[in-house]
């Protein structure tokens, strides 16, 4: 096992309604699952490969509970990346070099059976996580826009967070409100649903903790 390890952020928007039941051990509450994700690494290396700076994102299509299996994904890699950093993202990615189950890239990948073509381009994305903000921007795939979740009376911004202290993708999310549209092999269209802006800190064990 090569070991990686990386810093980011990132914006995950899915269909589910704004606490996303995935998080509690439950089935989604649309009976599906269709997500989309982009993840700023800030920091990071592949062995001896750094990953500084480089971006990731994938869309994923589940026609059930996450853990049922049978789902759909393609995943993007920053067009910036050399041979080598788009083989260690990609491998990252797809759940190699990694304890088993330890990260939902891990998790993820263990529960698709297409997996498209990876998709080498340019990768926008403007993430606040304690805003609440950002966007996913993938030219001819991914257009997502994330916001905070808003009072229904007064119209205020409302802030609220979902803490795991054993999860496998965050410590903590900040809890927003997102939609997105995509094209290509993977189609996927929600509104104002789910929207998860988290730092990550992420190895081949699992989640970092301080």
């Amino acid at each position: 096992m090569t070991s990686w390890e990386i810093k980011g952020r990132e914006l995950v928007n899915c269909t589910c309604e704004y606490g996303c039941n995935c998080q509690f051990n439950a089935l989604p509450d649309k009976g599906h699952c269709h997500a989309v994700a982009g993840i700023q690494i800030d920091e990071g290396h592949h062995g001896e490969t750094a990953l500084d700076g480089l971006r990731i994102a994938a869309i994923f299509k589940w026609p059930g509970a996450i853990h049922e299996g049978n789902g759909e994904a393609i995943a993007f890699v920053d067009e910036n990346a050399t041979e080598r950093q788009r083989n260690a993202l990609l491998r990252i990615m797809t759940g190699q070099d990694t304890d088993p189950f330890a990260t939902m890239f891990a998790v993820y990948a263990s529960t698709v059976t297409k997996m498209n073509e990876p998709v080498f381009t340019k990768i926008d994305l403007d993430l606040d996580i304690d805003g609440r903000k950002g966007r996913i921007f993938v030219k001819d795939y991914i257009e997502t826009v994330g916001e905070p979740i808003r009072n229904k009376v007064t119209g205020a911004d409302s802030r609220a967070q979902i803490v795991l202290p054993n999860g496998f993708e965050y410590a903590v999310a900040e809890i927003g409100s997102a939609s997105s549209t995509t094209s290509g092999p993977v189609q996927v269209t929600t509104k104002d649903s789910y929207g998860q802006f988290a730092r990550l800190h992420l190895n081949n064990h699992g989640v970092v903790r301080a």
